[in-house]
């Protein structure tokens, strides 16, 4: 077995004790023979099998990071594919050194979902060992990369944690402001757990149909969907029978390939409005409403508690690797420290948002449900910097 089957499979092993592992914590905190007077220790003990399970996953995850590094020849984070499941592995890094300080199994009830979902997504995108390019040929992609990963992942965890308070404490017995924010957030989720179910699919059929039409370049080119196609590219034509497209993507929409990937972005939120309501109809109430059933023993002000912390922690962190370094690298590779570069931008946006976030606790006394929104936002940066910024706008970082 070569590096990188090896590698494939040990993340396939982390992926299902992740499945298994969200499966025991929400037991342990759901099970009725748990909640009993006098019986929480059995729900404790479950806890602990729960983190078990977990940092086996993690053993195996880091096998598949020395693994795939060793096929690479370089530290696995130079595309999405590898980015996206090394964050995915800070982040349940970062959930173990929370368990261990707080021994708390409400945060593993959403942070494994959520890590598998960010493995699944990951799997989306092209696995192929390929080499470096000139930009990347830098000892500041261990240390940059690296450090800006293990930043968000421990950021996750306050979100993790301060959905978990959300979800325990807002009122669902009536639609309100705060519910439709809530459930968006559900939505968001469940959309793309779709987005993954989707590009399975459609690999799976090997659907393919070709545009021809002036790349980000301004060359002329072929442009391959792999779904079919309701957004096409400006002013592309469309090689062969297929569908669509239905309208044609914004001309200012010129990364590297970013018709194609906008294109996905549309199904994946179709894809998720469509299983979002199979599972309200399923459920026959709001997807928060549900978990609030769930969650309704939760220690809130732990969470509360755990959400902060998290931020304190991985704000420094990602402070470090994505500026500090960032711009030290910058130097190297572009002879500046900084250039207005889409991911430059959100980076320092994210940089903003997290010193906000510590003003107004520290300051105001922002706690509980303030707080809890302020880590459900912050993520929600985080991501659009990951997803859309990396996919759709074009920018020295469009390598990735």
């Amino acid at each position: 077995m070569t590096a990188v089957e090896t590698s494939s499979l040990l993340l396939l092993v982390s992926f299902i004790l992740y499945t298994l592992g969200s499966i025991v914590f929400t037991v342990s905190v759901t099970g009725k023979k748990f909640r009993q007077k006098g019986n929480e220790s059995a729900g404790k003990r479950l806890g602990r099998v729960g983190f078990i399970i977990t940092i086996i996953g993690f053993l195996s995850q880091l096998g598949y990071f020395f693994f795939r590094w060793d096929a690479d020849g370089h530290v696995p984070v130079s595309n999405l594919f590898e980015y996206t499941t090394f964050f995915s592995m800070m982040m349940i890094l970062a959930f173990i050194i929370i368990y261990i300080l707080y021994r708390n199994n409400g945060v593993g009830v959403l942070t494994l979902p959520i890590a598998v979902v960010v493995i699944a997504y990951a799997s989306v995108f092209p696995r192929e060992v390929e080499p470096l390019i000139p930009a990347l040929q830098s000892n500041w992609l261990k240390i940059h990369v690296t450090t800006v990963a293990l930043g968000e992942g421990i950021l996750s965890i306050s979100f993790a944690a301060g959905l978990v308070y959300l979800l325990a404490v807002i009122d669902q017995s009536k639609a309100s402001k705060k519910t439709f924010w809530l459930e968006f957030v559900m939505y968001s989720l469940v959309a793309t757990f779709a987005f993954v179910i989707i590009s399975f699919a459609f690999q799976s059929a090997h659907y393919q149909q070709t545009f021809s039409w002036v790349n980000e370049k301004g060359n002329q080119a072929k442009l391959v969907y792999h779904m079919p196609a309701i957004a096409g590219p400006h002013d592309g034509t469309k090689i062969g029978e297929g569908f669509g497209p239905l309208f044609e993507a914004p001309s200012w929409m010129n990364g590297v390939e970013a018709p194609r990937k906008f294109n996905t972005v549309i199904w994946s939120i179709l894809g998720g409005f469509i299983l979002y309501w199979i599972i309200r109809l399923i459920l026959r109430r709001r997807i928060s409403a549900a978990f609030q059933g769930v969650l309704k023993n939760i220690n809130s002000p732990l969470m509360d508690e755990i959400s902060y912390r998290a931020v304190a922690i991985g704000f420094p962190i990602f402070t470090l690797g994505g500026l500090v370094f960032a711009a030290i690298w910058a130097q190297q590779a572009w002879t500046r420290f900084w250039g207005w570069d889409p991911k430059e931008v959100w980076a320092l946006i994210t940089f903003l948002f997290y010193a906000a976030f510590l003003h107004f606790r520290l300051s105001r006394g922002w706690q509980g449900e303030k707080s809890a929104w302020l880590s459900v936002i912050g993520f929600v940066i985080i991501m659009f910097n990951l997803i859309f910024v990396n996919l759709v706008i074009a920018g020295l970082h469009s390598y990735a």
